[in-house]
C-alpha cells in the first residue's frame, strides 16, 4: 500500500508578527519575498514557515485545542516529515511554486501562549523555514514534491 502524496492542508497569513495566522485557503508566493500580505515576508531567509499537521497533533495529545495557523506557520502540511529534510532541499508546491529550505527549527526569544498552556511548543523543534525561489499561487490541496 502506497502512502498518500504529501500536500498543503492550510495556507496561513497574519498582518502582524508574533500572532497566530489565519487560513486564507490560497495565497500568492512572491519570489524572494514570501506570501503576499504576510507579516513575515521580506528579504531574508525565513520568508515562508512550514509545520506538519502531525506536529500539531502532538500538541493536541497534550490536551491543547490547536489548529493550523496557531503556531504562526504559513503552510500546514500533511504526509511529509519536514524536520528530516536537510537545509538546501527544494520543495515544489503545486505546479509552479519552488521553495528552498533555509532553516530547521528556531530559537524562541519569548515564550508564546502555547508554551505557557502546554509547557512546550513544537514550532521551535519541528517547524522549518524556506525562501521562495519561484513564485505562484499556493492553495489547500496542492501536492508537495521533494526535488532530488
Amino acid at each position: 500500500m502506497s502512502e498518500a502524496t504529501p500536500r498543503v492542508v492550510s495556507v496561513n497569513i497574519s498582518e502582524k508578527t508574533g500572532e497566530k495566522k489565519h487560513n486564507v485557503n490560497s495565497c500568492v508566493a512572491i519570489e524572494e519575498h514570501g506570501l503576499e500580505e504576510d507579516a513575515h515576508a521580506g528579504d531574508w531567509h525565513r520568508q515562508v514557515s512550514l509545520l506538519a499537521t502531525e506536529s500539531i497533533d502532538k500538541m493536541r495529545v497534550q490536551g491543547l485545542d490547536v489548529w493550523p495557523g496557531d503556531f504562526a506557520e504559513n503552510l500546514t502540511t500533511q504526509g511529509i516529515e519536514l524536520v528530516s529534510l536537510p537545509i538546501g532541499t527544494q520543495l515544489k508546491i503545486g505546479d509552479i511554486v519552488l521553495l528552498e529550505i533555509t532553516q530547521i527549527g528556531k530559537e524562541c526569544h519569548t515564550r508564546c501562549a502555547i508554551y505557557y498552556q502546554a509547557g512546550d511548543c513544537v514550532m521551535p523543534k519541528e517547524g522549518i523555514f524556506a525562501r521562495v525561489l519561484q513564485g505562484g499561487e499556493i492553495q489547500i490541496g496542492d501536492e508537495i514534491h521533494v526535488l532530488p
